[in-house]
């Protein structure tokens, strides 16, 4: 606990990875003496982190739970679940394992270096604001495209960020927008009209935009670290090794 607060962790492992180009997920690539997912798993069990919650691939599950949690010792871990068709579906089945907290951070596992100063910015914002997403601004100018592909407008990169995770929230808020989210969904499936505007569900990339569109928190921007990168390529495989 922090300040009398109890805090969660989702930590997403259930992304295949195609980009990487690589039989293994790109989480369980070695980095170092272990895997990926391991740094950001040790950083919430380090910290002040009460309780750990690993979405994986259902097929990964038994994988996960024997060569990452019990084999590197991950005490804090309380649950590995099955992820979902997309990225949204597997943070709303995080969220509905944790037992209750108050603060839930949501971090993707192929984000390995996030520290406890990081995390411990991102709490005194959410103990403020109710949200606080990790990012950074944005070093280069950045063009908004038409749909031919050309230049359409330029903003102003000092207003312009870069989301990382985690992405940080009162825990019954997020889970209540990510309720509606669901739910909108099932109705757009069924052919209902929904009342939030349609398509919302096939667009959502970040937990911001859920809190954004179907909730009722606005969303606090925290400094997180340029380091803070997601593997996604063989490129940026190489750029951890450095930086590690």
């Amino acid at each position: 606990m922090k300040d009398g607060k109890y805090c969660a962790a989702i930590v997403l492992a259930a992304g295949k990875g195609t980009r990487m180009g690589s039989d293994v997920a790109k989480q369980y690539l070695p980095l170092g003496d272990q895997p990926v997912l391991c740094y950001s798993l040790r950083a919430f069990e380090d910290s002040f982190i009460d309780e750990i919650v690993i979405v994986a691939a259902k097929d990964e599950i038994s994988y996960c739970k024997q060569e990452i949690v019990e084999r590197f010792g991950f005490k804090k871990v309380s649950a590995v679940t099955e992820g979902g068709a997309e990225r949204y579906h597997s943070v709303a089945y995080g969220l509905r394992a944790i037992r209750d907290c108050d603060v839930v951070f949501i971090h993707d596992g192929a984000r390995p270096f996030i520290d406890e100063a990081m995390l411990t910015r991102l709490f005194d914002a959410v103990s403020t604001y109710g949200t606080a997403i990790a990012g950074m601004p944005v070093k280069d100018t950045v063009k908004i495209a038409d749909a031919d592909g050309f230049a359409a407008s330029t903003p102003d990169r000092n207003l312009v960020w870069q989301m990382q995770t985690p992405q940080t929230f009162a825990y019954r808020p997020i889970l209540e927008a990510y309720e509606k989210l669901l739910a909108e969904e099932t109705s757009e499936s069924a052919g209902v009209p929904a009342a939030c505007g349609s398509g919302h569900a096939l667009h959502i990339t970040d937990d911001a935009m859920v809190m954004e569109t179907f909730g009722s928190l606005k969303v606090k921007l925290v400094e997180g670290s340029y380091r803070n990168i997601k593997i996604t390529t063989p490129e940026d495989m190489k750029i951890a090794q450095a930086l590690l």
